[in-house]
């Protein structure tokens, strides 16, 4: 695909919360969807924050700056809530938990100006979900969109900007959605089990780590066979948003689906993430805001599913 996902966006409105003290990896393994106690300085985790029935109250992708110093990257408009909702879990383990969005500049990058920044820390490989460090500055390796490699990068308030053409944060937001990596968001707060985003396909989830918040229902959504709606991508020509419902044409009453993330596509029209049945999916001419609302021209995930792998 011919596409203007190339350059530097700088990521303003990116909510970072900061995790330390000596329990902090210990203390978010036991309330997010993967292993943080195991994770190691040059990796970086995507993980979920839900509620006791499994559903997804923020994601995050988090990393450790030290073995006691961890920044989770999310959507601004949940940050207060869940900062709030996880601290009532701190009780007497050793961590402090704050927003430091402030104290940190965040980017997005995306085809050379990945190989420009990367090469600066002699970065190895280039593996999603790798990352790299130089004088305070991280790099996280992301999924690519339509095979253009994309990476975050993340460095303390004062650090210079990083080298490359600018881009801007919607085309970074199209590469967001092109990618299939699912940010939760306040439209979407509650309304899907992590699997239901495909994040057991993309490092989302640990079925082997220990107990966190609504993990039993997760656990059995994945080998009782009763997962029935998946993530896919979605192109309208119409503006799409975050929490619209979709529509079957054999079902005009009950919603199939919702849109998950949506943004502009540059060659006009929307595209999106959306979440659906795979029954739906798979018989086609899905709608979007009503049974007679805009046609979805549905694409599968651009990553193999853990079940068919």
């Amino acid at each position: 695909m011919n596409t203007p996902l190339q350059g530097v966006a700088p990521l303003t409105h990116t909510g970072l919360i900061r995790a330390q003290g000596a329990d902090a990896a210990k203390f978010l393994h036991g309330q997010l969807t993967t292993d943080f106690s195991l994770l190691g300085l040059s990796e970086a985790r995507l993980a979920g924050f839900c509620n006791a029935k499994g559903r997804l109250q923020a994601s995050f992708i988090g990393f450790k700056r030290s073995h006691t110093d961890i920044l989770l990257l999310c959507s601004p408009d949940l940050l207060t809530t869940t900062l709030k909702r996880m601290g009532m879990f701190v009780l007497r383990a050793q961590v402090k938990l704050v927003d430091a969005s402030a104290d940190f500049v965040v980017y997005g990058l995306a085809g050379p100006a990945v190989a420009e920044a990367t090469q600066a820390i002699a970065d190895e490989n280039g593996q999603v979900w790798r990352k790299a460090d130089l004088n305070g500055i991280s790099i996280i390796h992301l999924y690519p969109a339509d095979g253009v490699p994309r990476a975050l990068w993340v460095a303390p308030v004062g650090t210079p900007a990083p080298a490359g053409a600018p881009l801007t944060a919607e085309q970074w937001a199209w590469g967001e959605v092109r990618s299939g990596i699912a940010t939760v968001t306040h439209p979407i707060f509650e309304a899907f089990v992590p699997q239901m985003l495909n994040y057991e396909s993309v490092g989302g989830v640990n079925f082997k780590k220990g107990c966190y918040p609504g993990q039993e229902v997760v656990a059995r959504s994945q080998f009782r066979g009763t997962l029935k709606r998946r993530a896919y991508l979605a192109h309208a020509d119409v503006e799409l948003k975050a929490g619209e419902e979709l529509f079957a044409p054999d079902d005009a009453s009950q919603p199939c689906g919702l849109v998950v993330q949506a943004a502009l596509a540059p060659e006009g029209g929307f595209d999106a993430i959306v979440s659906m049945q795979i029954s739906a999916f798979e018989a086609g001419g899905v709608r979007a805001l009503a049974a007679d609302g805009p046609l979805l021209k549905l694409e599968a995930a651009p990553y193999p599913l853990l079940a068919d792998v």
